[in-house]
């Protein structure tokens, strides 16, 4: 029997009775493995394997390996921000919201190591695939635009210094919940102090959430 190529694969995908549930299927695990193996390492068969599926389909989604692995990015910004809108911090005091959204940032980092793991792999590759993406800006816009609403109100209520930039302060937020996770390992080992034990956390939630405030106070 002749053996079908990959390009006749795409040509011809297998119908479904859940077209959505597969293709979030796959992308569900997909995070797992690229995050778990990098981009290099990761290999479509084996994502196939793990969801019952084929090469052929996988390739009918996301085009290729490429596509597959930017559409797994997006997805893992395209998550934080979404429930990032859910956190109402328009009817919140800017102190109040700044505090809140920082304490989320750091728990929602903290509980999705896998949203950690992909950023370092991209940045591995100097951000070469997110380049190609059409989607990353406008989604992680939001971010930003939030942050500036609040900065803004912080401002006008005297309670924020003039003159700082929303993209620093969300870096500000992002790197100090960031380091919690991907330098826990090291960081515990060397100082002999368990970052991931309940106290450990509670205590540096309490740290990034005060520094970030005292970072914008005026």
């Amino acid at each position: 029997m002749r053996q079908h190529s990959d390009v006749e694969d795409r040509s011809q995908p297998a119908r479904t009775p859940d077209a959505e549930s597969t293709r979030r299927n796959i992308l569900e695990v997909a995070n797992e493995e690229f995050a778990s193996k990098g981009y290099s390492g990761s290999r479509i068969d084996e994502i196939g394997a793990r969801t019952n599926t084929s090469k052929r389909m996988i390739y009918y989604y996301f085009g290729d390996k490429e596509g597959l692995y930017l559409a797994v990015l997006e997805e893992a910004y395209r998550r934080i921000r979404t429930i990032e809108d859910t956190l109402d911090l328009d009817h919140l005091g800017p102190e109040e919201a700044l505090a809140k959204l920082a304490g989320f940032t750091f728990d929602y980092q903290n509980e999705n190591r896998d949203f950690i793991r992909l950023v370092m792999v991209e940045n591995i590759h100097n951000g070469e695939y997110l380049k190609k993406s059409r989607a990353i800006r406008d989604v992680n816009a939001t971010a930003i635009n939030k942050v500036k609403r609040l900065y803004q109100r912080g401002v006008a209520t005297g309670v924020f210094r003039k003159d700082l930039d929303p993209v620093d302060i969300h870096m500000t937020i992002s790197a100090l919940c960031f380091f919690n996770v991907s330098n826990r390992a090291t960081f515990s080992e060397i100082f002999d102090r368990d970052m991931g034990s309940a106290t450990e956390l509670a205590k540096r939630r309490a740290i990034v959430i005060d520094t970030v405030l005292r970072y914008v106070r005026a």
